[in-house]
């Protein structure tokens, strides 16, 4: 199986919708998508989400599942801190979080990261403890029982699929983080997803016949240079 997590393209959040940059941006993962083809189409139930998988659900004639659990607003209940004294932010915007997050301590503690006491005042570990269920069902759903303890995935129906999950940034961090069992505080501090970025997650049978997902892209936009678009991460650094 090959999981492609997508982030949605360039956000009009007043709106709650995308811009023109954006909806530009999702007729081009429509293009490149439809090259290989999908057999199953996953998106948050949020509008810029199922906005950026549209044109890709029409062109290849899939009807999206709309998902909950997938909303950004799910990870912002959990792994958001203060920045004044009326705003929040996401933990790894700061520099405060970024630099505990990659303590000695914390790191050492691995997947219980969560528990230090560094982090008493935080939900963090409650929001492992739900968005890890969300992510094992879902696999489980798709195929592979998750062994987070062990990091690995038993097949109890493996397939050649291709299946698109489209997202947001923080929810995608936390997932891939959790998908890959690779601690949160590692993964959000050192790596990011751009607008519409693709990343792809091999899930196939090793010796043993269990499967260690293994990322072939993390934030690919060569779609956007495909069509002449900006590949301009955040809006901010031209790359």
């Amino acid at each position: 199986m090959l999981l492609y997590v997508i982030r949605h393209g360039d956000p009009d959040y007043p709106n709650n919708t995308l811009t023109p940059q954006g909806f530009k941006q999702a007729d081009a993962l429509a293009k490149r998508l439809s090259v290989f083809g999908l057999d199953e189409i996953y998106t948050s139930s949020l509008p810029r989400a199922y906005l950026t998988a549209k044109p890709t659900a029409e062109a290849l004639g899939i009807e999206p599942v709309m998902c909950d659990w997938a909303k950004e607003d799910v990870a912002w209940r959990y792994f958001t801190v203060p920045y004044d004294e009326v705003n929040v932010t996401w933990a790894f915007f700061t520099a405060k979080y970024n630099r505990l997050f990659n303590r000695p301590e914390v790191l050492a503690l691995g997947r219980d990261w969560a528990s230090s006491p560094l982090f008493e005042d935080r939900k963090f570990k409650e929001g492992v403890e739900v968005i890890q269920k969300s992510v094992d069902d879902f696999l489980l759903s798709l195929g592979y029982k998750h062994d987070p303890a062990n990091g690995i995935y038993t097949p109890v129906n493996h397939n050649d699929k291709r299946v698109a999950l489209f997202c947001h940034q923080g929810f995608g961090i936390a997932f891939l983080s959790m998908l890959l069992d690779i601690p949160y505080p590692l993964y959000a501090s050192h790596f990011d997803i751009g607008h519409s970025g693709m990343t792809v997650v091999e899930f196939s049978l090793n010796s043993e016949g269990l499967v260690i997902p293994k990322t072939l892209q993390h934030s690919n936009d060569s779609h956007l240079y495909k069509e002449g678009l900006p590949t301009k991460y955040q809006n901010a650094i031209n790359i």
